[in-house]
């Protein structure tokens, strides 16, 4: 087991679809994308946009690096009608906002710094079991 410093939602804990907030509980990676790419890549509706994004500079809520897409697996907590972790698209991902991690910040999904989600990434096969807690 290992934890990393993350940045979750600006908008705080919660499930329901277009909440921009982060689910709790268990969740397992679903899928994965971003293998061998390099550091800062900027990644839209998962595919590489072949650009590298500048750490710390007014990037916004872009994603990064690397993407472990979650699939919830508690049903009425993060799995079901409207509160979908899977259907939200709640990823764990890189972020151009590092100075952000340890805060809220997020639109919902987990964000790492780039180095670690790269470490993560590595270790981990897509059916991994992740909890995230308050």
């Amino acid at each position: 087991m290992k934890t990393y410093p993350i940045s979750s939602s600006k908008y705080g804990i919660g499930n329901q679809a277009g909440s921009n907030k982060t689910p709790l509980g268990l969740h397992r990676i679903e899928k994965k994308f971003g293998a061998n790419a390099p550091l800062g890549l900027i990644f839209k509706a998962r595919q590489s946009t072949g650009r590298i994004a500048t750490i710390n500079a007014e990037n916004g809520d872009i994603i990064t690096t690397r993407i472990m897409w979650l699939k919830g697996l508690e049903a009425g907590k993060n799995s079901g009608r409207g509160i979908d972790s899977y259907k939200r698209y709640i990823y764990i991902h890189g972020t151009a906002e590092e100075n952000k991690i340890g805060q809220p910040a997020s639109h919902g999904c987990i964000r790492m710094y780039n180095r670690d989600v790269i470490h993560l990434f590595d270790r981990i096969t897509t059916g991994t079991q992740v909890y995230i807690k308050k």
